[in-house]
């Protein structure tokens, strides 16, 4: 553990396993973490069920996996920990008709993201552990560190410690899955919740697919072919972020020529301007003020219709059909997905 940052960092040596030991842990959902917890708690020796629907198209996998699976309430009723791995949208659902009816005095309900804990989605009652431990990875990632005696970094949080060992617990769930062989940092469920929100709004997801989209088609309305656009739009982000995940900012401009660093230097404060650091708060605002969440909820509720219409708009933009054309002429897009099977990219959609 270290407090040279602002906040604590565990590491497998900060851990207590007999936390865990003699305890049953319910995972519900076997999607990208799901399956991945599920397993790396199973051979960290830990009693692990899986809890999935009868109907569903993943029991036969967490089956063929080695896993003991049951219906989401028989897990429920079996566990000391239930780990609550199914999509945001539904865990309300589940843990009304699933979990709130077989909790018991001093059990710990686990989380991977705090959405529905922190816009009181999901009310525990007093008298259960609720904690969170959040791998910072697709959990295809987390299972293939996992297997390679790698580690993924992670988020640790308390939201209620009725027992008073909700931290030790989590910890012990976190070495479990492997993640505090890298580190788990301690945070809260709103500043996890909130940062991870925004970060996807406007950066991660939302900030960048719009940053390319636009820097492609600025090329292509000024005459430039659509290969080029893309691939100095497109394919050359993966070499400039994996540059960055490496070695951060510095790395990056260390890395690229003298005439680039230049050029990004005195030019990128013209696009991302105060105009955009203004979006950027405003964009964090509705995180905050739990604007967005009631607009997520209701979207759902209403089955969906603009997430619907978004998410088509997207798939027939441009970029798509030429960045799958030139991807599939060349040598190291086959290799490439190699690494990820077809599977696991159903298992990330579905948990996500």
């Amino acid at each position: 553990m270290t407090d040279e940052f602002n906040t604590e960092i565990y590491y497998d040596d900060d851990v207590d396993e007999s936390y865990l030991a003699n305890t049953t842990v319910a995972v519900l959902g076997y999607g990208s973490q799901g399956h991945a917890h599920a397993l790396n708690l199973h051979e960290s020796g830990v009693d692990v069920i899986v809890g999935l629907r009868e109907d569903s198209s993943s029991r036969a996998a967490a089956q063929e996996d080695g896993l003991t699976v049951e219906t989401p309430e028989e897990a429920c009723a079996q566990a000391d920990v239930i780990s609550v791995l199914v999509p945001d949208t539904v865990q309300p659902t589940v843990y009304e008709n699933a979990i709130e009816p077989n909790l018991e005095e001093g059990n710990t309900l686990q989380f991977a993201h705090g959405f529905n804990i922190h816009y009181n989605q999901i009310q525990p009652p007093e008298h259960v552990d609720v904690t969170m431990i959040a791998p910072k990875s697709p959990g295809h990632l987390v299972r293939r560190n996992y297997e390679s005696d790698e580690g993924t970094p992670g988020l640790l949080a308390i939201y209620q410690d009725y027992t008073g060992d909700a931290k030790e617990r989590a910890l012990a769930y976190g070495k479990g899955i492997g993640c505090t062989r890298a580190g788990v940092v301690e945070t809260t469920f709103r500043e996890e919740t909130e940062t991870d929100i925004f970060g996807e709004q406007a950066v991660l997801c939302g900030g960048i697919a719009e940053l390319i989209k636009v820097g492609y088609e600025t090329l292509v309305d000024a005459g430039y072919s659509p290969e080029m656009a893309y691939f100095e739009c497109m394919n050359e982000m993966k070499l400039i972020v994996d540059l960055m995940y490496e070695g951060g900012l510095g790395a990056m401009w260390d890395s690229v020529s003298d005439t680039a660093e230049y050029g990004g230097l005195t030019r990128g404060d013209d696009v991302i301007d105060d105009h955009v650091r203004e979006n950027m708060e405003e964009v964090l605002e509705q995180v905050q003020n739990g604007e967005f969440a009631t607009e997520w909820i209701a979207e759902n509720q209403a089955n969906r219709p603009v997430y619907t219409q978004l998410n088509q708009a997207e798939k027939d933009h441009e970029i798509e059909e030429v960045g799958e054309r030139l991807r599939a002429l060349f040598a190291w897009e086959e290799s490439e997905q190699e690494t990820e099977s077809d599977d696991e990219r159903t298992r990330v959609k579905a948990n996500e």
